[in-house]
């Protein structure tokens, strides 16, 4: 199974609470209290995503996290990057060092074109796509429709 860390499902609550009010400075302690997500952990991953330019902080009174980019051109793979690492399902996704069989693999070049889909899935989704209404199936396709 592809399992990502609650770090990084934490980090994309993190984001949508923040994507909905791109304009305002967010601090931690705020951040924590609305997500419910504890304040060291909070933390953490505001860090991590200030180190991938994913955010900006600003120090002071004043002082807080903002997006670096609107969240139009945030990617899930961005913020994934960020707190995961390159994505790659196998090591030799990222590089041949990894594995053992890689001189004698015939499938290596399969599993780099899994990976790149993926990833492009990944780069095709945005902040802005993860707080959009989420429209029921039935609306998009009449139900009448389907029995025809």
């Amino acid at each position: 199974m592809l399992r990502l860390s609650k770090l990084t499902d934490y980090a994309t609550v993190i984001l949508s609470f923040m994507a909905r009010d791109t304009i305002q400075v967010h601090a931690a302690v705020e951040i924590a209290t609305v997500t419910g997500i504890a304040l060291p952990t909070v933390s953490k991953i505001l860090k991590l995503l200030v180190n991938a330019d994913v955010l900006v902080s600003t120090r002071g009174a004043k002082g807080g996290y903002v997006l670096a980019r609107t969240p139009e051109t945030i990617s899930v793979a961005a913020v994934i990057n960020a707190l995961e690492g390159p994505i790659a399902l196998t090591e030799c996704s990222i590089s041949q060092q990894g594995c053992e069989q890689a001189s004698g693999c015939d499938i290596r070049g399969s599993w780099s074109l899994i990976n790149q889909t993926i990833h492009n899935a990944l780069e095709s989704v945005t902040l802005a796509d993860l707080i959009r209404p989420v429209v029921p199936v039935e609306v998009l396709i009449p139900v009448s429709s389907l029995y025809r």
